[in-house]
């Protein structure tokens, strides 16, 4: 087994500092444009990101069970070297992609990203407010078990991952130059993915680099003032609500469900997703009434004489109300 450093662990005196260097500067200039920080929220996400660590400790059991029945099955088996480590890195993210673009578009994977999405800041605490429920991502990694990356090699490509997007989520930070635009996930890029308008959704899933979304079109550039939060925001600071409240809106969801189908729909489908709804006559229309045949066609009757005011002149014209007069009221 190879012998790795826990880069989560080591760095959270890290995360502690800057988060408080943040909070301070804040306080000094404050940005009437930014969102800043608010004491209830910042707490919350403390909070989840604690809680995460406990919970991610318990799942890494039946993962790392699973991680390790694929290793020994394989028979590939790559070394950790000091020029493999940064191929099993570029592999982890690119595959971190797709697991977060999954988690945006599958509504039973969104229940566990929603968590991070949840606050309406957007700082460097906000990158602590971690899900409870991790477990669904650890699918996404199999290709690199089954070509014989060991499990602790992966944990630690993604613990990189992780400790790298720390220090994206800010505002105090605007552009970097324009290489590493291109190239890295930036604050800029990553404001654009925590936002909530329309243009911003589901946009720049990368992880450290930003090339896959130019690659896979899902990369949008910071025009306007991004708006955080969720499209229908949560008005909860309680932990365990804020880690469980989109698996209750799943379960609301299907015991009002019509169908199997619809129950498929509302678990395996986007997070916006509903039913459409079924074709036919409206319940409150009746059928139209039978009607009978047409008049056989023939010769029309012959016009009578006009009557004498008619003779040779219009009608009586309806008065027409001038532009810009408001008609007369019925009586």
């Amino acid at each position: 087994m190879p012998n790795l450093p826990d880069v989560v662990l080591w760095s959270i005196p890290a995360f502690v500092l800057l988060t408080v260097l943040e909070m301070v500067s804040h306080r000094i200039h404050p940005d009437e444009d930014a969102a800043g920080y608010e004491a209830k929220d910042a707490a919350t996400s403390i909070g989840m990101g604690l809680g995460s660590l406990f919970f991610d400790a318990l799942w890494k059991i039946p993962v790392v069970a699973v991680y390790t029945a694929v290793y020994e099955l394989t028979p590939l088996r790559v070394p950790v070297l000091w020029w493999t480590i940064p191929l099993m890195l570029l592999a982890q993210d690119f595959l971190y992609y797709w697991q977060h673009r999954g988690h945006h578009v599958v509504r039973i994977l969104w229940a566990c990203h929603v968590v991070h999405h949840s606050s309406r800041k957007f700082n460097l605490s906000t990158a602590l407010r971690q899900p409870w429920t991790g477990v669904t991502g650890w699918p996404f990694y199999l290709p690199m078990i089954a070509l014989g990356v060991h499990p602790a090699a992966v944990a630690f490509c993604y613990s990189v991952n992780l400790v790298y997007q720390f220090w994206i989520h800010t505002e105090r930070i605007d552009r970097l130059p324009r290489p590493f635009e291109y190239v890295l996930n930036t604050p800029s890029h990553h404001r654009v993915h925590h936002a909530s308008q329309g243009g911003y959704l589901d946009r720049n899933f990368g992880g450290v680099l930003i090339v896959w979304d130019r690659m896979f079109g899902s990369w949008a550039g910071e025009t306007e003032r991004p708006v955080y939060g969720l499209t229908k925001n949560i008005e909860t600071y309680n932990p365990l609500r804020v880690a469980t409240h989109e698996y209750a809106a799943i379960a609301r969801d299907l015991r009002a469900a019509h169908d199997w189908r619809e129950r498929a729909g509302r678990v395996f489908r986007g997070p916006g997703w509903q039913p459409t709804p079924a074709t036919g006559p409206h319940p409150a229309t009746g059928p139209l009434p039978a009607t009978g045949p047409l008049p056989a066609t023939g010769a029309l009757p012959a016009a009578g004489p006009l009557p004498a005011a008619a003779a040779g002149s219009a009608p009586d014209a309806v008065p027409v109300p001038q532009a810009g007069a408001a008609p007369e009221a019925a009586a």
